[in-house]
């Protein structure tokens, strides 16, 4: 049903000349974190890299764009990886990306508590 909808979103926007948005199902993301994420990034954490935390401060200082756009800053991490961190386009759709980005998102302005 879910996806029946999406498609008529997608409809009726491109109908409308407008670009579809999807909203970020972030309990979803949260299942996409556990299964792809946590081994590496636990609580918001960083095994490999101490400094690169998912913590909000963290993600200010070294993601790109974060501060005028989080979540899309956030996938475009996901999205290509970088140093240590493997991409995951290709691995992941892109609404799971969107959705991933969404839980840490709300988790990094939560502290990860």
């Amino acid at each position: 049903m879910r996806r029946l909808l999406s498609f008529f979103a997608v409809c009726l926007a491109l109908l409308l000349g407008a670009a579809p948005s999807f909203a970020a199902d972030a309990a979803h993301g949260a299942q996409i974190f556990s299964a792809n994420c946590a081994a590496c990034h636990m609580g918001g954490g960083n095994v490999v890299n101490a400094d690169r935390t998912l913590k909000a401060e963290a993600l200010e200082a070294y993601l790109a764009n974060y501060s005028s756009d989080h979540e899309s800053a956030i996938a475009y991490q996901v999205s290509n990886g970088k140093n240590a961190m493997p991409a995951f386009a290709g691995k992941l759709t892109e609404a799971d990306i969107a959705d991933v980005s969404a839980y840490i998102e709300e988790m990094a302005s939560k502290g990860w508590a």
